[in-house]
């Protein structure tokens, strides 16, 4: 029998969390801040930036990181542009790792949150694309997760939300997220040292990189594959 007591602390728990979500996301959009996490507003302030985080390196860093750990929590537009500015601001290699240390934390809170707040909300909003997923994750947790975060054909707030709804061990989640999204980080941050050229985001998903990140979310399955054989080979 459930403690009346201990069940309402944890109801209330549950209520505050889910209004500190909405108002983040009603903020966002309310206050239209979509507009600064733009490749034109990022174009556009480029040298205010710069000279900002020439000046305030530590400060720039711990405030990118935050704002990347929100974005990604909240599930929020803008990841790309983010990871641009981190490549543009810190450069290849350091932006790539600030942008795995926001992305990955990020997901996290939002993989907790799908967990132990969000599981029937989730449910219902996403309840026929959650099925395979949970499938997959069933087979092995860890390569599945990495084939997920690989493949861009799969949006990664949705990642982080449905894997919460799966028993994958929170350590696992957290490795496999880092580990997961430094290629498409990489692209990313190195295309932002080359922030004036470009035009678009589709010129850097082109086909080629959409293309080998599939080769390498494939690669990451075939532990899968390779165990479903060996049981297949025993059973016959």
């Amino acid at each position: 029998m459930t403690d009346p007591a201990a069940s309402s602390p944890r109801s209330l728990g549950k209520f505050v969390i889910l209004a500190i979500l909405g108002l983040g996301i009603g903020a966002f959009f309310y206050f239209d801040l979509g507009r600064y996490v733009s490749l034109e507003a990022l174009k556009a302030n480029r040298d205010h930036l710069l000279e900002f985080t020439n000046a305030n390196f530590t400060t720039a860093v711990v405030l990118y990181v935050a704002v990347y750990i929100l974005q990604t929590a909240f599930s929020l537009p803008g990841g790309a542009i983010m990871t641009l500015a981190g490549g543009f601001l810190f450069g290849s290699i350091l932006g790539t790792i600030f942008v795995n240390v926001g992305a990955t934390a990020g997901a996290t809170l939002a993989f907790l949150a799908a967990r132990y707040v969000l599981r029937d909300w989730v449910e219902q909003k996403f309840g026929e694309r959650i099925e395979p997923i949970q499938a997959g994750f069933a087979q092995n947790a860890f390569s599945y997760l990495l084939t997920l975060r690989l493949i861009p054909a799969f949006p990664f707030f949705l990642v982080n939300l449905v894997s919460g709804l799966t028993r994958i061990p929170l350590g696992t989640y957290v490795i496999g997220t880092s580990i997961g999204i430094i290629p498409g980080s990489f692209v990313y941050a190195f295309a932002g040292r080359q922030l004036g050229s470009i035009n678009s985001l589709a010129e850097i998903a082109s086909p080629p990189v959409l293309l080998a990140f599939t080769f390498l979310g494939l690669l990451a399955i075939v532990p899968i594959l390779h165990r479903k054989f060996v049981k297949r080979k025993k059973v016959t």
